[in-house]
């Protein structure tokens, strides 16, 4: 067996960021640049008012107070989408409105509230200085700029940015391809009947929901039989992909074929010093699909899901150009309940977490943790990581979290 530091070590070594290909920007939520996003245009591309009021010279209201307005003799307006064609000369203003582009020859506004139209002139109450309620060309950016570095992850927010600058179209990295293979004679579809000695397979479907929450495009190529014949047969549909993940099969028991149908002689390990999910493999699949990277699971779901989460997550953050883990990821924690030592495996234990008045997140573990406890798996807020031989800890004692954002199928 190897550590689960080495084990994640040499998968990531395995993988690089995908090829970049361009995308309309209404289609970019959530794809990772492969190029930073520059600016096409100046934002705003001219002195515009920030403010409903006049535009003015500073100097001509100088003395202006609400008991002494100045007078001023209106020449035109100026709305967002119209800007006033002419020059604002001593003694004169202009109507304009938020957005507008601010006239030649003024260079400040006053709010409307503090000035009083009469006619051809306007009565204005309160002095400025020169600069107010104005937005100056390029306060935001400037054409050229580098607005959103390569490598990010693409928000909402950037969608609107990236529109801002009149950039229409992205370079993103290319979306893993991501098979999905189930194996045994005891699974059966979610709504199929089911056999007395059958239990209905949930490992596929929650895979398939993770690859695509995390950015990737799975495919699901259904349940493969405990024989060669079956699973190398629906490993050919693994053809194309980036990644071929399996689980079950990946033991070394009288119906475990994974091993020796795919792995052929290019295995990197096939255990791993970890609970749950010892029975673990990666290497390069060598069935009729060709050669493609192979990530083989437990079959009990709880251990399946924890695995994916060390182990599949991360792939697929490098294939996009991200780092493995993302911040926020791993955490410290107060502990919510005493736990016993440690053996020679690292534990990662489903817990609820809940936070103190002061901000301090408390992780409590479920008092079971079996591997076949779905239930436990969906109900956690995170993983409590328990390195190899730890002794036992106390409630309050200070333990290492990997926070799950809404479970397993959300992270």
């Amino acid at each position: 067996m190897i550590s689960v530091a080495e084990a994640r070590a040499r998968i990531l070594a395995a993988f690089a960021p995908l090829p970049a290909e361009t995308v309309a920007l209404p289609d970019a939520l959530g794809r990772v640049l492969a190029e930073p996003v520059v600016a096409r245009l100046t934002q705003p591309p001219f002195a515009a008012s920030s403010m409903d009021g006049w535009a003015i010279r500073a100097a001509d209201i100088a003395a202006a107070e609400a008991d002494h307005p100045v007078s001023l003799r209106r020449i035109g307006e100026a709305a967002a989408g119209h800007a006033f064609g002419g020059t604002v000369n001593p003694g004169e203003t202009v109507r304009i409105f938020t957005g507008a582009p601010l006239p030649a020859g003024a260079d400040a506004v006053v709010m409307q509230e503090d000035c009083e139209a009469d006619g051809d002139h306007v009565r204005v109450g309160r002095a400025v200085q020169a600069g107010r309620f104005v937005r100056p060309a390029g306060l935001d950016f400037s054409a050229g700029d580098e607005l959103l570095p390569k490598g990010r992850l693409i928000t909402a927010r950037d969608v609107a940015l990236a529109a801002c600058a009149n950039v229409p179209w992205l370079r993103v990295h290319r979306r893993p391809r991501v098979a999905v293979l189930a194996t045994g004679d005891e699974i059966a579809l979610p709504g199929e009947p089911l056999g007395p000695s059958q239990i209905v397979s949930s490992n596929a479907l929650g895979l398939c929901a993770l690859v695509a929450a995390q950015g990737g495009v799975a495919h699901n190529l259904g349940v493969a039989k405990d024989d060669p014949e079956s699973l190398a047969a629906m490993a050919a549909g693994a053809a194309g992909c980036d990644l071929l993940v399996t689980t079950g099969g990946a033991s070394q028991g009288e119906h475990d074929h994974v091993r020796d149908v795919l792995g052929g002689l290019d295995l990197d390990f096939y255990t791993i010093a970890m609970k749950p999910g010892k029975a673990m493999m990666f290497g390069r699949a060598k069935a009729r699909a060709g050669v493609v990277p192979l990530l083989g699971l437990p079959g009990n779901p709880v251990s399946t899901g924890v695995a994916a989460i060390l182990f599949l997550r991360p792939i697929l953050r490098v294939l996009q150009g991200l780092a493995p883990e993302g911040p926020g990821f791993s955490q410290t924690a107060k502990l919510g309940a005493a736990l016993r030592a440690n053996d020679s495996r690292e534990d990662y234990l489903r817990a609820t977490v809940t936070v103190e008045t002061d901000g301090t997140l408390v992780a409590t573990p479920f008092a079971r943790q079996d591997n076949a406890m779905m239930s436990r798996l969906a109900k956690a807020d995170c993983l409590i990581v328990r390195p190899p031989n730890t002794p036992p800890a106390q409630a309050g004692d200070p333990v290492t979290i990997i926070m799950l954002s809404g479970g397993v199928l959300t992270l």
